[in-house]
């Protein structure tokens, strides 16, 4: 089957988020988001290299609302849901419709961060993969170096299935090892 054809829900929640895809008019709030968080999201994130205006952000953000509709990626957005605080990017991405697997990318908002946000979204995520994509494995890969990035897999019991040696380029050019962790179904 084609995946656009796949019906599934476009948001969901965990105790304390409401998790969704990019709707258009959402890069305002992303955009002050990313420029709140440079400092923390710099070393890891080639995006955040220089401040963002909200119209560059509402391009990526438009381009990930048409993803998610013709399946290609399913960029998602974070909100709290008790107040509709913007608080999180994440997404499934390199999907392999045919397994059908997915990896989990994510960056937090410096403001919310070390409160147990980012860990409730990913396990919301990876419930949703499985439960309504009928995912068969989840990944999620990060530098080796990004503590906070790795903490989240290990912290939800993912398993890690290898280092990828001199796998990427750092922001500032300089190769760099990949973790991957995964879960499977």
């Amino acid at each position: 089957m084609n995946p656009i054809l796949l019906e599934f829900p476009g948001e969901f929640e965990t105790d304390r988020l409401l998790i969704r895809m990019p709707l258009p008019g959402d890069g305002a709030v992303t955009c002050e988001s990313i420029n709140a968080s440079l400092k923390e999201l710099k070393p890891w994130m080639p995006f955040a290299q220089k401040e963002q205006t909200v119209e560059e952000t509402e391009v990526v953000i438009r381009q990930g609302h048409l993803n998610f509709l013709n399946r290609t990626d399913l960029r998602l957005l974070v909100f709290k849901k008790d107040t509709g605080e913007f608080v999180a990017s994440s997404g499934l991405h390199r999907i392999n419709w045919d397994v059908p697997k997915f990896e989990i990318g994510y960056w937090i908002d410096t403001r919310y961060s070390g409160k147990g946000y980012m860990t409730e979204a990913v396990k919301g995520i990876t419930d949703f993969a499985v439960k309504e994509l009928k995912g068969r494995r989840v990944e999620i890969r990060c530098d080796s170096l990004n503590r906070k990035s790795r903490a989240i897999p290990e912290r939800l019991g993912f398993s890690l299935d290898g280092i990828l040696k001199n796998d990427s380029i750092s922001v500032e050019g300089d190769l760099r090892d990949t973790c991957i962790y995964s879960k499977t179904f």
